[in-house]
């Protein structure tokens, strides 16, 4: 699992019974008796994290392009890099294809090529062809090691309620998320929960993730203590709903600083996603590639069009 998929699994893992009530209001935040008591505590998570099972699934089902910026310090204000791509699921992961700001190939040849090689492995895969389980395996048992981390967090964390603050014409209800002292890991990355420190907000009429942020309070070991996330690096996400009845990231960023083997290194990095659009299950994504392939010019396809 690469950097930058071990904290934020700590952060987006809600599946905890112990939201706690609580009067403490943020200076930015509406306090509690200005607003409707929240929903029974158990309910709403359960509605959370039903929710958020479901938008996990939907990522097999929807493109997007994501671009990602990378900075030396997380306050320069110019990325030393941008890369944009369009994200396409390919059944057994994500296929990444680079293409221009506005979405479209910068290379025709090159992309026409890693839709070719995205059709004849999605062909495989509905044609069940052996070359494709060992990776359709590798993948299951990636979301079962996924959907054992949201059972441990539910013994993982205390939620206490904090406060409702507007965004847009939403309100959305902040808790503030601390590691449950009496939590036992039992995996190497369920560690991970007892090092963290973050908020969450929670759209109440949605039962929806909104936004987490959160910092490591403690060295994260890392690849078997071959490496380490030091004390004091942080993360955000921003969810927004959209398409209707589609919750999904639209900002994420990570600063991360740490050491590989016997090297530091600096990790900050800005993502946008945008241009969320269904494509479908295997069979169906084959057939809609396929029918974008059979265009002579793939800038004049329908696929998607990043933001000017």
């Amino acid at each position: 699992m690469r950097i930058r998929d071990l904290t934020p699994i700590a952060f987006l893992l809600l599946a905890t019974p112990f939201l706690i009530p609580s009067g403490a209001v943020g200076q930015s935040g509406v306090p509690v008796s200005d607003r409707p008591v929240a929903p029974d505590p158990s309910k709403l998570l359960d509605r959370v994290i039903a929710n958020q099972k479901d938008d996990e699934r939907a990522l097999d089902l929807y493109e997007r392009l994501e671009r990602l910026e990378s900075r030396k310090n997380p306050k320069d204000p110019v990325p030393s890099s941008v890369k944009t791509t369009r994200v396409i699921p390919s059944g057994t992961g994500m296929d990444k294809i680079p293409v221009n700001e506005d979405g479209h190939p910068a290379d025709a040849e090159a992309y026409r090529a890693r839709l070719e090689s995205l059709e004849e492995a999605l062909a495989l895969i509905v044609n069940n062809r052996r070359s494709q389980r060992d990776a359709l395996e590798k993948y299951a048992k990636k979301r079962k090691d996924r959907d054992d981390l949201i059972e441990a967090a539910r013994s993982a964390f205390s939620f206490t309620f904090v406060a409702r603050e507007p965004r847009g014409d939403r309100v959305l209800a902040r808790y503030e998320m601390t590691p449950n002292p009496t939590f036992k890991p039992n995996s190497r990355l369920a560690t991970i929960f007892t090092k963290v420190h973050g908020y969450v907000w929670i759209d109440e009429d949605a039962g929806e993730l909104a936004r987490i942020e959160g910092d490591v309070t403690e060295d994260i070991s890392i690849a078997l203590f071959l490496g380490k996330i030091y004390k004091g690096s942080h993360f955000m996400q921003e969810r927004y709903e959209v398409l209707p009845g589609l919750w999904q990231a639209s900002f994420s960023q990570y600063d991360f600083d740490g050491r590989k083997f016997f090297s530091g290194f600096s990790m900050h990095e800005r993502t946008f996603y945008s241009h969320y659009r269904y494509i479908g299950p295997p069979k169906e994504a084959m057939e809609a590639i396929r029918k974008e392939l059979a265009r002579g010019d793939l800038n004049k396809s329908d696929a998607v069009i990043a933001d000017p």
